[in-house]
C-alpha cells in the first residue's frame, strides 16, 4: 500500500482502485488507468492490504454491511479517504488522496461569490456536482477563509473527515461519523447544543439533514452543505422534492428565505495536463427568492445568464471562458455541458468580449 500511495502521489494522481482480477488502477486528470507493470490482484491480496487499514469497529461494520467508509492520515502529506466494499464476492478498495494543505481561492479559481459567502454572518450555501467534482475542496477553502477571518465556532459533520482544519481565528471542531458520533442523524440533532456559528454538513442525505440545515440557517447560523446534482436549479428541485407534498410549499418559503448561494461545479481536463474547475453560480437575489417561492426553478438559468453583474454565471459561461482563455479544449468542455447550444452562444459572447466587440 505504501508503495502504491507513493506512486500515486508522485504522479499527481487523486485515486487508487483495487479490484479483483485487475492490476491496481490510478486516476489522474479525471482518467483511470492501470499502473504500469503492476501485477493482477486477487480478492485475497486486496483483503490483506485493506484489513489493516480498518479499526475494529470498521471491520465489524464491514462484516455486517459488506462495505465501510474510513479515512486516515498518510505521513504529514495527506489525508486518505477510503471505501472498502464487496464486488462479485470479493473485497475491493477505493482510496482518494486529499493533500493536507488546503488550496487557496486563487489556486482553485473560485468565483468572486465565494468571497461573499465566506464573509456572510448567516445563510445557507450549497455546493453541488457529481462525485469527484471537487466539492469537498471548494468547501474546505471557504471554511478555511472563515477560519482565518472570523472569531467563530465552526462545526463540521463529515463521513469521514477529509481536510483537517487547525484552529486559527476560529475554533474548529470536526465530528466524524462512526468515530465521534454513531450516526449522521445523532450528530445533526446535537449540533444546536454545541454552540456553532458556522456549520458544514458533509452531505445533505435525507429529509432530516435538509430540514436541520434549513432550520439552522433560519436561526442565524451560516450553514454549508453538499448535494449530488448537475446544476443549481436541480439542487433546488432536489431539496423540495425530498419533502412530502403537504410540506413542499413551506419548504420553498424556508429555502427562499435562508438561501445565500449555490455553486455547481465540474472538473475539466486542462490542456497540457491537470484539471480545472468550471463553476455555475446562483446568488439568492430578490428575483431568485421569488422564483423559488413560486416553484419556477426552470427559470433560474435565465436569471444566472442575465445577472453576471450580481456575480452569477451559468456553467456554460464558465466553460466558454476557459475555452477562450486556452485552458481547456472545446471537446472536453462540450462533454461537461448539458446544453451544447447555450455553450456555443457563450463561446461566441466570450470571443466577442475578448476582441472588445459587443456580443450578439
Amino acid at each position: 500500500m505504501e508503495e502504491w500511495l507513493e506512486v500515486l502521489w508522485s504522479m499527481g494522481g487523486t485515486d487508487l482502485l483495487l479490484a479483483g482480477n485487475s492490476a491496481p488502477r490510478v486516476r489522474k486528470d479525471g482518467r483511470l488507468r492501470p499502473l504500469d507493470n503492476a501485477a493482477i490482484l486477487t480478492g485475497e491480496q486486496i483483503h490483506e492490504v485493506a484489513w489493516p487499514l480498518l479499526t475494529a469497529g470498521q471491520r465489524e461494520m464491514f462484516e455486517k454491511e459488506m462495505d465501510v467508509d474510513f479515512a486516515f492520515s498518510w505521513h504529514d502529506r495527506a489525508r486518505v479517504r477510503g471505501s472498502v466494499f464487496t464486488q462479485r464476492g470479493q473485497m475491493a478498495l477505493s482510496l482518494r488522496v486529499i493533500p493536507s494543505r488546503i488550496p487557496s481561492f486563487d489556486q482553485l479559481g473560485l468565483p468572486l461569490a465565494a468571497e461573499m459567502v465566506a464573509a456572510q454572518p448567516r445563510g445557507f450555501v450549497l455546493v453541488t456536482g457529481p462525485t469527484g467534482s471537487g466539492k469537498s475542496t471548494t468547501l474546505a477553502a471557504i471554511i478555511d477563509r472563515v477560519n482565518e477571518t472570523r472569531p467563530a465556532h465552526i462545526l463540521t459533520i463529515e463521513d469521514p473527515v477529509e481536510y483537517v482544519h487547525n484552529h486559527k481565528m476560529s475554533a474548529v471542531t470536526q465530528r466524524e461519523i462512526g468515530l465521534d458520533s454513531p450516526s449522521f442523524d445523532r450528530a445533526l440533532r446535537s449540533a444546536l447544543r454545541e454552540d456553532p456559528d458556522v456549520m458544514l454538513i458533509g452531505e445533505m442525505r435525507d429529509i432530516d439533514s435538509i430540514q436541520i440545515a434549513l432550520t439552522m440557517a433560519e436561526t442565524g447560523h451560516l450553514v454549508f452543505g453538499t448535494l449530488h446534482t448537475n446544476d443549481a436549479p436541480q439542487a433546488i428541485d432536489r431539496i423540495i422534492d425530498v419533502f412530502p407534498a403537504w410540506r413542499q410549499e413551506q419548504t420553498r418559503v424556508q429555502l427562499a428565505a435562508s438561501l445565500s448561494a449555490i455553486f455547481a461545479q465540474r472538473l475539466i481536463p486542462k490542456i497540457g495536463g491537470g484539471v480545472v474547475a468550471a463553476f455555475e453560480v446562483l446568488i439568492a437575489t430578490s428575483a431568485v427568492r421569488n422564483l423559488i417561492r413560486e416553484g419556477r426553478s426552470n427559470q433560474l438559468s435565465n436569471i444566472m445568464f442575465t445577472n453576471a453583474k450580481e456575480g452569477m454565471q451559468t456553467l456554460e459561461n464558465s466553460l466558454a471562458n476557459l475555452i477562450v482563455d486556452g485552458i481547456v479544449a472545446y471537446e472536453d468542455a462540450l462533454a461537461a455541458s448539458a446544453h451544447p447550444k447555450e455553450l456555443q452562444r457563450a463561446i461566441d459572447a466570450a470571443e466577442a468580449r475578448a476582441k472588445g466587440m459587443p456580443s450578439r
